[in-house]
């Protein structure tokens, strides 16, 4: 799944439990029209049945509630996981003459010395997530405070444009930014040079990775 798909999902679960909660809170008060504080909310014969299925309907409301309580355990751990790891498996690209493959981490840190070989970029940071083929590329730079920005929207363009051209393979989705050394904060960069204070991102191109920012 996409970091797109992953917020999306959360987002879904978050909204489904607040609705949820809300119903029963409206219930227990007597918000909704027709309820009073107090009314019983299940029919009798829904509550005829669950004592004639005793005990087993205990055990199958408890079965329920563990596997319930497991796929969420195993969604979380899948989420925690994406989010802790970077990409280190290998990208292969076969050929009619056989197979390349080259490794996540020294592409990341071969983009990192690409991006610091301008004096301007005191640090840079590179993150690859998602599937080999259309991998996610998260790029962080650190600019000294002193440094003019012209043309530095163009050296990171042309970084990441070597890098998608040496790995043999473009960015599903590509996420840039960029910090000042001594800021408290990020900052943006504008097409005219001029830096503009506290906005989070940076050369932010289409999510389809097509072209260079």
């Amino acid at each position: 799944m996409s970091n797109a798909a992953h917020r999306v999902l959360w987002t879904a679960l978050a909204l489904l439990l607040v609705a949820a909660g809300g119903v029963a809170l409206a219930l227990n008060l007597g918000l909704l029209p027709g309820v009073e504080p107090g009314d019983v909310i299940l029919g009798a014969g829904l509550r005829r049945a669950w004592r004639l299925a005793a005990p087993w309907s205990a055990l199958a409301a408890a079965a329920a509630g563990l596997l319930a309580a497991a796929g969420g355990l195993w969604l979380l751990r899948r989420e925690l996981r994406a989010a802790r790891g970077a990409w280190h498996g290998t990208l292969a690209r076969p050929g009619r003459r056989g197979r390349t493959r080259l490794a996540a981490a020294p592409l990341a840190r071969a983009l990192e010395r690409d991006l610091t070989g301008d004096p301007r970029v005191r640090r840079a940071r590179v993150v690859l997530t998602g599937d080999p083929p259309r991998p996610d590329l998260w790029v962080r730079v650190e600019i000294a405070a002193d440094a003019r920005t012209a043309g530095l929207r163009e050296h990171v363009g042309t970084a990441i444009r070597r890098y998608a051209d040496t790995a043999g393979c473009r960015p599903a989705h590509l996420d840039v930014t960029a910090r000042l050394d001594a800021a408290p904060g990020p900052v943006h960069v504008a097409a005219s040079g001029r830096i503009v204070p506290r906005e989070t991102s940076w050369l932010r191109p289409d999510r389809r990775g097509s072209r260079g920012p």
